[in-house]
């Protein structure tokens, strides 16, 4: 199985971009968490992170043919992107929405997700193990549909 992670706009900014939300892991730190897991899992990660919509949009498009499945943190395009809900949606792969930060208790802006109604599953507010608990749902979720 192979799934591809997505880190959306600013995501490179981790660990010095308000680490008060954010926390102080960088994401480097996040990538090598969810390899070790990934491993544990007997999965095959593939990463990607742009800030650019399009590069993005293109990824999704351009990785459906040799993936299972996505772990996506969006970042602002969480809130803004049709695109990319239609990118995702294009494609017919799972995807996991995942965010560092509880969007549910911040800014009004936040709180409304173009993913989430068309997600497999969304984890927010847990730090680094939003990625993790969102790999393990992704995948037991792309499990599941294979052995249906």
């Amino acid at each position: 199985m192979k799934i591809a992670v997505l880190h959306g706009p600013n995501m490179r900014l981790l660990g010095r971009r308000e680490p008060e939300v954010y926390g102080t892991d960088t994401l480097s730190d996040v990538n090598g968490v969810l390899e070790a897991l990934a491993e544990e899992l007997g999965v095959t990660l593939e990463f990607f992170q742009s800030n650019h919509e399009g590069q993005i949009l293109d990824f999704v498009d351009e990785a459906s043919s040799r993936i299972d499945g996505f772990l996506v943190n969006p970042g602002a395009f969480t809130h803004t992107s049709i695109a990319l809900r239609d990118a995702l949606m294009g494609v017919s792969r799972p995807f996991v929405e995942v965010h560092l930060s509880n969007t549910a208790g911040r800014e009004p802006f936040r709180r409304h997700s173009y993913l989430s109604d068309v997600a497999a599953g969304v984890v927010y507010g847990f730090g680094v193990q939003s990625y993790l608990l969102g790999l393990r749902g992704l995948v037991s979720r792309i499990e599941n549909t294979t052995q249906s």
